[in-house]
């Protein structure tokens, strides 16, 4: 019998293990190097055109060319709470005029327009309503940093006219107060992951050692690929969000690699095989599953690179990138780690703690259920699985498709204001000017080039379209024109009817595209708020089938050279979509239909942000991937070693069982901390999630998964004569392997 030569994650761990300080040296130097140049150089984020797509992207680039002062806009609402005091009476224009003279006397801001000057800021019909119009001074990037004293001016205001509502709103405004609260957000959202984490592995292995070196290593990969993005994002440049996205997947799948290498070392180790032999096994194995899983990972992210949106090319970058440190890490780091630690790593303080406590009666090994490597737990819910598979498949695929039928009627629209949950006085003012002035917080904006814009015929062009806009009773006041140093770009921002988001605002940005800008500024562009998000839908629309079927396609071709076996990759790809559907339904469920509103503290606003379904598709499809590779690595690892499929099965699951549930229990727990955002859309990610693991490494691995394949039996290793060519690869220790003898009723891999 010719032997087989070992895998590359065996020989990459066996090297590792070998010359164990040259391995940790290296990734101690490359962690250090990457982080300190990627500091040094910077990451280089996204530029505003870059977000965007279609005709709001020409328009935004045009823009970004030509420029335009980087202003921070703000507005100050005055109007009447009660009565019928309106911009004509004189305490009407004593409150303000006062807010004129509040906001100059800081020294802010600039270019002040009330409704009393000769350029008028806008009033409503009723005239019990208007905007004190201002910008700050100096950079709009900075503008956060100054607007304190504008806002103390304001509120003083606001205090000596009890009678009137007086409340300040715009870009360096929300930037100060809402920007502040997600940062919070977020920072928490960061610290509780950590100790979390930390506890669900100290439960899990008992360890201290155990615990804390899955969390150092996903760590060091965090901040490692965080080095690397800086220099990556040179060339594709990245969201602020990114650096967020990196940590929820890094620390995911770098404490799940790290959980899948030590668990099975340990294992090895409670059989009575020596640390080298164990370490052997488990890099031949565990590690030879890490990496399958990690490139599935990739393959998964990769797959917004087909979307032509920067946001989703960005997280794809930054994913890509923390998903390949934390495999390099893995494969490479940890063995040496292991080999250096030795058995002090199962150094049990919880353990012995537990005892001592009890006296012996209890160890923790009982407490998880799990003895000589297998889980009792799972054992037990297995065998009823597998004594009726029919049923079992019945049941759990019944109750999955139940959960994802809400999917069907899954609404997507953009992120507004509403997005933004708590009790923040900003949000209240924004929708209050919007309601007041329809379009006027989310104006479209119009962007014509020529070679002199100021022209008197030029000039005659944009009055022409003004005119036609207002005559088609979709387009309102406010209405202002700005113009670039050289005279070359008009940026022109109109009101639009409708709230922004609905269809009669959509409506108006067509009679703009289609209508009005053909027959008085040909070739001008229209973006804004409106326009940018029904281009991103529209390229949504075009790119998403891409999406779907790379990320399909890639994964079945992945999955099938590893386990060679089609029904193995068709099965896998089946029970991954059902999984994510059902997280679908999850989410339409919670944020659509609204239940469970008080538990999380949001208010529904009937559609789900129009992003999420297709990130959550891949995040979800590529992390899914890594139990299922896991699990049926080791069940094919068994079959390999001679055992039937019903026994390889049992074996498989009950033996990956802890690892999995801890795993899983770590994702749902770091997931679910994103619920408490404030942001709805960030509610909706960890919700997402959260629900699509804890289904996935419950209902689909324990239950789906093991009675699919007793019901397949043999056929579950079918693979047609004509991929005969694709490669023999290992799934075990090739010594152990060979070793086993096969029983005689073990049934061949099929092959027509």
């Amino acid at each position: 019998m010719e032997r087989r030569k070992k895998n590359f994650a065996a020989s990459i761990g066996g090297w590792s293990a070998r010359h164990r300080w040259s391995a940790l040296l290296i990734w101690i130097a490359f962690v250090a190097v990457a982080t300190f140049a990627g500091n040094a150089v910077g990451t280089e984020k996204m530029k505003s055109y870059e977000s965007l797509n279609g005709d709001s992207r020409q328009a935004a680039q045009i823009l970004d060319a030509a420029n335009f002062a980087d202003v921070a806009s703000e507005v100050v609402l005055v109007q009447t709470r009660t009565g019928s005091l309106t911009v004509s009476d004189p305490a009407f224009r004593r409150a303000v005029l006062d807010v004129k003279s509040a906001v100059e006397a800081t020294g802010q801001v600039e270019n002040v327009r009330t409704p009393y000057d000769a350029q008028p800021s806008p009033v409503t019909a009723d005239r019990r309503t208007t905007l004190v119009q201002f910008d700050m001074k100096g950079e709009a990037a900075t503008a956060d940093q100054r607007i304190t004293p504008v806002l103390d001016a304001v509120a003083g205001v606001q205090r000596a006219h009890p009678d009137l509502r007086i409340e300040e709103a715009g870009g360096a405004s929300a930037d100060k107060m809402i920007g502040e609260a997600i940062d919070k957000d977020f920072v928490r959202a960061e610290q509780l992951s950590l100790p979390i984490t930390l506890g669900i592995l100290l439960a899990a292995f008992g360890a201290l050692l155990a615990a804390v070196v899955p969390v150092a290593l996903a760590m060091t990969a965090i901040a490692a690929a965080t080095g690397l993005l800086a220099f990556t994002s040179q060339i594709l440049h990245v969201d602020s969000a990114t650096s967020n996205v990196m940590l929820l997947i890094g620390l995911a799948v770098g404490v799940d690699y790290s959980l899948f290498y030590i668990m099975r070392a340990r294992e090895e180790r409670a059989k009575g095989l020596d640390k080298g032999r164990a370490l052997q096994i488990a890099a031949a194995t565990s590690g030879r599953a890490v990496l399958i899983s990690g490139i599935t990972v990739i393959v998964a992210m990769a797959g917004m690179f087909l979307t032509g949106n920067g946001i989703f090319m960005g997280f794809a970058e930054g994913t890509i990138l923390v998903v390949l440190t934390a495999v390099v890490g893995s494969l490479t780091v940890l063995p040496a780690l292991l080999s250096l630690i030795g058995d002090k790593i199962d150094a049990r303080l919880i353990h012995g703690t537990v005892r001592v406590a009890t006296r012996g009666r209890v160890t923790w090994r009982r407490v998880l259920g799990v003895r000589g490597g297998q889980s009792r737990m799972w054992g037990a819910i297995l065998r009823p699985v597998l004594r009726h598979p029919l049923v079992s498949t019945v049941i759990a695929g019944g109750l999955l498709v139940a959960l994802a039928v809400p999917a069907l009627s899954l609404k997507t629209g953009p992120q507004t204001i509403d997005d933004l949950q708590g009790d923040y006085a900003i949000a209240e003012t924004f929708k209050r000017i919007d309601k007041a002035f329809p379009g006027g917080t989310e104006p479209a904006v119009v962007v014509v080039k020529a070679d002199d814009v100021t022209t008197p015929r030029f000039t005659a062009k944009i009055e022409e379209f003004k005119r036609q806009a207002m005559a088609t009773g979709e387009a309102n006041e406010p209405f202002h024109v700005a113009i670039n140093p050289d005279k070359t770009v008009a940026k022109i921002s109109i009101g639009i009817k409708g709230s922004g988001t609905d269809a009669v605002s959509e409506h108006a940005v067509h009679t703009l595209r289609d209508e009005v800008i053909p027959a008085t500024l040909p070739g001008a562009h229209v973006t804004g708020g409106t326009a940018a998000s029904m281009d991103f839908n529209d390229q949504l629309g075009r790119t998403i089938p891409l999406v779907f079927a790379f990320v399909l396609l890639l994964a079945f071709i992945l999955l099938l050279i590893s386990f060679r076996s089609l029904v193995i990759a068709i099965k896998a790809i089946l029970l991954n979509l059902l999984s994510v559907a059902a997280a679908y339904g999850v989410l339409v469920l919670v944020f659509q239909d609204g239940y469970g509103e008080s538990l999380l503290g949001f208010r529904s606003i009937g559609t789900i942000t129009d992003w999420v379904p297709l990130f959550l598709f891949v995040i979800l499809f590529g992390l899914s991937m890594d139990y299922h590779v896991f699990i049926l690595s080791r069940i094919r690892e068994a079959y390999d070693k001679g055992m039937r499929t019903e026994q390889a099965v049992t074996v498989g699951i009950t033996s990956t069982a802890a690892v999995v549930t801890s795993a899983a229990l770590i994702m749902v727990a770091v997931f679910a901390t994103f619920a408490t955002l404030s942001l709805l859309t960030f509610k909706e990610l960890g919700v997402g999630l959260a629900a699509a693991i804890l289904i996935d490494a419950t209902i689909v691995r324990a239950v789906l998964l093991p009675a699919s394949m007793k019901l397949l039996g043999r056929w579950n290793w079918y693979l047609p004569r004509w991929l005969g060519w694709l490669p023999q690869l290992s799934h075990g220790d090739e010594e152990t392997e060979e070793e086993a003898a096969a029983p005689a009723d073990r049934a061949p891999v099929l092959v027509n």
